[in-house]
């Protein structure tokens, strides 16, 4: 990483820092558009292909079932749009999630679809609950993978399995996980997922992932085309509607190149290391960031067992207002954020043990 010298930063839940990796192909795709124009935009085009397979590997998908897109809410709004949907059908969503599974399913109700958020524990998630609102008319069920304000981490494999057992296809907002966590897109079958990669795969804003199940891929109706969604892409004087046979027909415009380009450069290093290694090294930090909180007498609000623990940790102070603590926190160079009126750090596999210190300094002033 290439955090300034003093940093200790607690807050890629967020937006995370570049990688170096990231950092240097950005620069020198600016080098390049500012010194040639676009006369090597075939060589940056195939490094956009380079990070579609990369991002194919890292779920172990297909690459024909990835497009690249801008965020996360963008992927979600490819099923929300795209879906055949009858008036009479619905929605299936828990109570709590990020305004970008949220908002796209509400649009809906123009169509006469039903939304139906469901009423979740403190600081976790029900699947049987999610599972019980379904119905025969129950066409989608959308959730995150890691819960944004108290970090919870859902059984992705019994979650979707509630859902198919439904009748339903799952939908995953997996931002707060892609990164820290394997995930096999063969073994959990998830229908569809959407992630940007800013927080936990620490690649630039704007430059994400959508997955669909190839089998999905006629079932959605593209609502935003353009030259590059057809198989003859970039033949300018040829009028074919005829679509890509690959997710790529998502990607209807000119690619976030320098994004892009930052994002597989960050990818690399994820696939170089292991997401496994990642993740242990993950929980070793989180683990560490939990016992020194609790040493200061933080109450610790996220779970921490194996299977639901995540980088994401929503804890108070006793007598301490979160938002007055972070903002002072932050002119001393340490930086951590604030949900739902609780304290909420999100470290990652680089951070060290003096990063941990300064934080504990921070908040015990």
């Amino acid at each position: 990483m290439r955090l300034d010298a003093g940093v200790a930063y607690f807050d890629n839940a967020a937006v995370a820092p570049l990688t170096a990796a990231a950092y240097e192909a950005i620069l020198r795709w600016a080098s390049d558009i500012s010194g040639r124009g676009d006369a090597r935009w075939p060589q940056w085009r195939t490094e956009v292909e380079k990070t579609r397979r990369i991002a194919a590997s890292l779920i172990n998908a297909d690459r024909e079932e990835i497009a690249l897109t801008h965020s996360t809410t963008e992927g979600i709004n490819f099923v929300a749009e795209g879906f055949p949907w009858q008036p009479g059908d619905n929605v299936v969503i828990p109570v709590g999630e990020f305004p970008s599974n949220l908002y796209p399913w509400m649009m809906l109700e123009s169509k006469g679809v039903e939304l139906r958020k469901v009423a979740m524990p403190e600081n976790s998630l029900d699947i049987e609950r999610l599972g019980n609102a379904c119905d025969s008319r129950t066409r989608i069920v959308s959730c995150s993978w890691v819960g944004f304000s108290h970090g919870y981490r859902v059984d992705l494999n019994r979650l979707t399995e509630v859902t198919h057992q439904a009748g339903a296809l799952m939908m995953v907002d997996a931002i707060q996980g892609l990164g820290m966590f394997p995930l096999d897109v063969k073994a959990t079958p998830v229908d569809f997922l959407s992630a940007d990669g800013h927080k936990w795969l620490l690649g630039p804003e704007g430059a994400g992932i959508f997955y669909l199940k190839r089998e999905h891929l006629d079932l959605l109706r593209p609502i935003n085309v353009g030259w590059n969604s057809v198989a003859t892409a970039g033949e300018f004087g040829h009028e074919c509607m005829d679509l890509r046979k690959t997710a790529g027909r998502y990607e209807a415009g000119t690619y976030n190149m320098v994004g892009l380009a930052g994002f597989g450069a960050s990818l690399q290093i994820f696939q170089d290391v292991g997401i496994e290694k990642i993740s242990q090294q993950l929980k070793e930090v989180t683990d560490d960031v939990v016992s020194s909180l609790q040493s200061i007498g933080a109450i610790i609000h996220s779970h921490r067992e194996d299977n639901h623990w995540s980088g994401i940790i929503s804890f108070d102070l006793p007598g301490k207002d979160p938002l007055s603590v972070k903002l002072a926190a932050s002119e001393k160079g340490v930086y951590f954020n604030t949900r739902n009126d609780h304290f909420r750090v999100s470290p990652h596999a680089y951070n060290s043990s003096e990063d941990i210190q300064k934080l504990l300094e921070v908040l015990s002033d």
